[in-house]
């Protein structure tokens, strides 16, 4: 397909605005935008209208079925395809597709995961159209985006909650608007553009990993003697092949209005990134979602495989995926950029100030929506920002707030007294400062760029969290300015509190120094919660469960379910790994040793017999250092599956995240030393598997 042929078939798989008012007669589109728009409720005509809109646009490119399309507690999508045919009268069928089939579907919720929400027999479950996401077709399949929830109306998925979310939000903002005499504004909605980082590898090397193929990283392999130290990956010439993927995948992602942006190398050998252009929250999260499928699925029709998973390799630049979040209003006005007049610079500041206390008041519901397993791996390492949450504001900005905090002239380019509503906010360029990529939540100019979430994280739980927290911070200011006699007074009062409570979240500098661990813990307080089940567990403390229940994003009982369901994805995640370290040491590992000794001890006996009494200090040396190496391998490989199977024996699924904490994981750390140790002394034609060397430059 022609590269110059974008504008042309750009989103010509989407059910888009584009096509809606061409389709649609004008009353019918109009309700629908105004359901899209303002959320009002959707009439069973409206509904069938659009149903056969859809139905013959969608058969016209190909399309034989349609699927409720969701995203269950699993982390991956959902579907179940139905195909439009109805028996006619006469023995042949006709195309149909209803209203009613468009608005709600009712798949077998049984096997998803539902955290004690449901009873396992209880196999009712709904999903129902999100109208504010486009449908799409995918492999002859119109792709309808859903809510999915259970028979008695509890959220079985992520997009409800970010749905109600992104509600919560617009609800408050608007109500600071208004206090600042705005009275056009419509919504208020969040904007996300997700950079999504990745590995691409060589299928044949794949095929010959068994940790990739069964978790998604490789459990056992050493560095090789280059890696990312010469930097010479990032940012560098694209490898023919590589390109050529990039170029397949930004085809499939464009035809599906997916707005790819940017593509780059990355820093470790074989990463790279894609980012895209911002667009609406929830859309993004759809968007990202099929990025990643479509990813892997392109990466496969060019022998390659594309390795989502935040550490896939020990000791080499880890995979994320920086949220790039803003708030804007219908009429395009975006709510973190500074303003022309003293009230615009206040409405700014309010709002900034609104972040700022959300993030530091819910730096722990922050942690834990991006709590994993695999993101375990990559917090707090050296090309990651630390599991501590804190905030990057850039030298300028943090000097206005210090100056407000103060009451004291702002030293920079205008020297003067700000009073809010008064004086004018000195002029903030939007990049007067350098970024920070140790920062785990920085202000890039106009947005923040929440850099803590993996690669293989889905962005709904981020962005959940955030909308809900930055939410209460608006609720707060509106409960107490809506009542006030003297609204600049109050609202320079209440800018100025916030910052002084709550300037112990931010923080400009190196967040990959040890100091600041230290400092950040010690002196500020600030939370260290290193794995997913140190953090998981307070997602049901007091506040949280009153904040989140408050705004209506969740239920107790929802909130108490997703605990159980993410703890227990960590639990499995961790047993399968800790099982297949099991598997191959003793089913590769330790045979391919005990085959290189003996062709050591052979070789020595050879030498031997040909020159008398002349054997190799050399071998026998590594003789002996392997057999060591080999018992140590073994014993460590009982250890590992002794603590394994006494993982149920824990009271309950935190008890158990525990025990694999802290019994397990050090187990597979003991193994995997071992075993990399003997790695570089076994000749590469006895090692079982590719080295990292092989795997990493494997792509010519």
């Amino acid at each position: 397909m022609e590269m110059t042929a974008v504008p042309k078939y750009f989103g010509e798989l989407v059910f888009d605005d584009r096509v809606m008012k061409s389709m649609l007669s004008d009353k019918t589109y109009a309700s629908l935008k105004k359901t899209i728009d303002e959320g009002a409720n959707l009439e069973l005509s409206v509904a069938d209208s659009v149903a056969e809109a859809m139905k013959s646009w969608a058969i016209e490119k190909g399309a034989t079925h349609y699927t409720h399309w969701f995203q269950p507690l699993t982390g991956i999508t959902a579907e179940k395809h139905e195909s439009f045919i109805e028996p006619s009268p006469d023995g042949g069928v006709i195309m149909k597709f209803s209203g009613k089939a468009l608005i709600q579907g009712e798949p077998d919720a049984s096997s998803f995961p539902s955290g004690g929400l449901r009873a396992t027999f209880e196999a009712r479950g709904y999903t129902t159209w999100d109208p504010t996401s486009y449908a799409f077709i995918k492999n002859k399949t119109l792709c309808i985006p859903t809510a999915f929830c259970s028979y008695s109306g509890d959220a079985l998925d992520k997009k409800t909650p970010l749905l109600r979310s992104m509600e919560a939000l617009n609800k408050q903002a608007l109500r600071i608007l208004k206090l600042f005499g705005n009275s056009t504004t419509k919504y208020v909605h969040t904007s996300v553009g997700a950079e999504q980082e990745y590995f691409l590898i060589t299928k044949e090397m794949y095929d010959k990993r068994p940790d990739l193929k069964y978790t998604g990283r490789t459990l056992f392999g050493t560095k090789p003697p280059k890696g990312q130290e010469m930097d010479d990956h990032y940012f560098g010439v694209i490898k023919p092949k590589v390109q050529a993927f990039m170029d397949d995948l930004n085809v499939e992602l464009w035809r599906l209005g997916i707005l790819a942006k940017t593509e780059h190398n990355e820093v470790a050998p074989s990463q790279h990134e894609l980012a895209p252009i911002f667009t609406t929250t929830n859309l993004a999260t759809d968007q990202n979602q099929l990025t990643m499928e479509i990813m892997q699925k392109v990466a496969a029709k060019h022998g390659l495989v594309c390795l989502l998973h935040e550490k896939p390799f020990a000791g080499v630049n880890g995979s994320g995926k920086h949220n790039n979040w803003s708030m804007t209003t219908d009429d395009g006005i975006n709510l973190l950029s500074p303003g022309a007049t003293p009230y615009e610079d206040a409405q700014f500041l309010l709002f900034l100030c609104a972040v700022i206390k959300a993030v530091d008041d819910y730096q722990d519901l922050l942690r834990i929506s991006v709590a994993t397993a695999s993101n375990d791996h990559r917090l707090g390492a050296n090309e990651a920002p630390p599991a501590i949450i804190s905030m990057f504001l850039g030298d300028e900005l943090t000097a206005i707030l210090d100056a407000i905090e103060s009451d004291t002239p702002y030293t920079g380019t205008e020297k003067k007294l700000i009073k809010l509503g008064v004086d004018v906010l000195p002029k903030f360029a939007r990049d007067t400062t350098d970024r920070n990529r140790t920062s785990p939540f920085a202000f890039t100019g106009n947005k923040f760029e929440f850099r803590s979430l993996g690669s293989s994280n889905s962005i709904a739980c981020a962005n959940i969290m955030l909308n809900s927290a930055v939410a209460e911070s608006l609720k707060i200011y509106a409960d107490r300015l809506e009542g006030s006699s003297n609204f600049e007074e109050d609202l320079h009062s209440m800018i100025r509190n916030t910052i002084k409570d709550h300037k112990r979240i931010l923080f400009n500098g190196n967040g990959y120094d040890a100091s600041w661990v230290k400092e950040a813990t010690e002196v500020r307080g600030l939370l260290n919660y290193t794995t997913t089940p140190d953090c998981m567990p307070h997602s049901l403390d007091e506040k949280n469960v009153k904040m989140l229940t408050g705004h209506k994003v969740f239920t107790i009982n929802e909130l108490k379910s997703r605990c159980d369901i993410m703890l227990d994805n960590y639990c499995k995640q961790v047993r399968i790994e800790a099982n297949t370290m099991i598997e191959m040491t003793l089913r590769m590992i330790i045979p391919s040793i005990e085959c290189y000794i003996d062709k050591l001890a052979t070789t020595s006996e050879k030498r031997s017999a040909v020159v008398k009494d002349m054997k190799s200090k050399y071998e026998e040396s590594l003789i002996k250092k392997l057999s060591a190496l080999l018992d140590n391998i073994y014993s460590s490989e009982e250890e590992l599956a002794e603590v394994v199977s006494k993982i149920d024996d824990a009271s309950n699924i935190t008890e158990q995240s525990y025990a694999i904490r802290d019994n397990v994981i050090p187990k597979m750390n003991v193994l995997r030393d071992f075993v990399d140790e003997a790695e570089t002394y076994v000749s590469k034609d006895c090692w079982p598997m590719p080295s990292y060397g092989d795997i990493l430059f494997s792509i010519k």
